[in-house]
């Protein structure tokens, strides 16, 4: 019986991500301009959105009673947001097979990838002479966005910039760390 209810849960997962996609495609073949060039598009895409109404109505909704995740992410938010916990990081010996510590720092670190500001911004082309982006009659188009740093960082990334405690001078420091490599300002025991 569990098999089952996992089975059926399964399945509205994937049918809630299909219209989200198949929704995010249809908004995308009605921004790239219009005429002929998406006709085809735009019939795929309004039969792809007839497949998935037949689905939501023959599935419907996952039943979320709980909000368990939603608890959990919450927890999350306010852990990371504690200015004073005191955490271990550790990298993983692929020779050894185990955890080494590396040291103690604040907090669990943020992903190389996170960026400070919205890593995309709407335009308008029309505006912006001697630039072109193709979006048809003066259709407002989305481009990246760099960073304060002028920097476009990643949109993914295994990397994470940790606050470690410096073990001579017990100051935070910032540390670059990846799977493979430890950048350092000062000396990892």
């Amino acid at each position: 019986m569990p098999g089952v209810i996992k089975g059926e849960i399964m399945k509205k997962i994937y049918v809630v991500f299909l219209i989200v996609l198949v929704s995010l495609c249809f908004v995308a073949s009605d921004c790239g301009g219009n005429g002929e060039e998406n006709d085809a598009e735009n019939k795929q895409a309004l039969a792809t959105n007839q497949l998935l109404n037949e689905a939501n109505r023959q599935i419907g909704m996952p039943n979320v009673k709980n909000f368990q995740l939603k608890k959990i992410m919450k927890l999350v938010f306010e852990a990371c947001d504690q200015e004073d916990l005191i955490c271990y990081a550790y990298i993983k010996s692929d020779y050894q097979g185990k955890l080494m510590l590396i040291g103690k720092c604040i907090g669990y670190g943020v992903p190389f990838s996170a960026q400070y500001t919205n890593p995309m911004k709407i335009i308008n082309p029309d505006t912006l002479p001697g630039i072109s982006y193709y979006s048809g009659e003066g259709v407002p188009v989305i481009i990246p966005q760099a960073d304060p740093s002028g920097l476009y960082p990643p949109t993914s990334s295994s990397a994470t910039w940790l606050l470690m405690i410096d073990p001579e001078t017990k100051k935070p420091r910032l540390v670059y760390l990846e799977p493979e490599i430890v950048v350092s300002p000062f000396k990892l025991h």
